[in-house]
């Protein structure tokens, strides 16, 4: 069963340029419960994510989390969120393996065996030495996910996670996601994929234009 509520969404809305992208939406997300945010492209679902995590200002509305305010800046709240959304940087002079390696031992899991195992699990073995600026936009969003599962989380934040991978890569991140609901995570991913939606989420948001 689902944990008491870790992030509370509450009428967020955003607009650019007076155009309304996202409106009045609200949601909860408890421990152990998946939340799916889905709809057309266009729609507003990273919008919405980057709204929740902090990235992006909503011109109304509240995102709490664990009860307290929601803030990109709070290093109690960094330590506890682990998202992949489109725009997450990374370190250029590090090696993929480097890069993970120093993510894990930043959050006090400087685990070897289990940076190695995220690596074969997202297809990045073959590009473990290589630097982010060389990969492909494909292994860079694997690298994104990667970032994730090598540290500490209360909360994941994943958008449209399935893109670019392959049937094997959507099968692998169906049993990830089952496998953080049934640690206590609590899990908000955007997503096309109806197949994931369906067997993975507890609750859909549909945002409609």
């Amino acid at each position: 069963m689902p944990e008491t509520t870790l992030l509370a969404v509450s009428g967020i809305r955003r607009e650019f340029g007076g155009v309304v992208v996202v409106d009045d939406v609200t949601f909860t997300v408890s421990g152990g419960e998946a939340v799916a945010v889905v709809g057309p492209n266009g729609s507003g679902k990273t919008t919405l994510l980057r709204c929740v995590v902090g990235a992006d200002r909503a011109d109304a509305g509240h995102v709490s989390f664990a009860g307290r305010r929601m803030s990109e800046t709070d290093p109690w709240v960094r330590a506890s969120v682990a998202a992949a959304l489109d725009d997450l940087e990374f370190f250029p002079d590090l090696s993929v393996a480097e890069h993970l390696s120093l993510l894990a031992y930043a959050h006090g899991t400087p685990d070897v065996d289990a940076v190695d195992a995220v690596i074969v699990d997202l297809g990045l073995d073959g590009v473990r030495d290589q630097l982010p600026p060389t990969l492909s936009s494909g292994q860079r969003r694997r690298l994104a996910l990667a970032s994730c599962f090598v540290r500490p989380r209360r909360l994941l934040v994943l958008d449209e996670p399935e893109q670019r991978l392959d049937t094997d890569g959507r099968r692998w991140l169906v049993d990830k996601l089952l496998a953080e609901k049934a640690a206590g995570t609590a899990v908000l991913f955007a997503s096309h994929d109806d197949e994931i939606v369906s067997r993975v989420a507890d609750v859909r948001v549909d945002l409609e234009r």
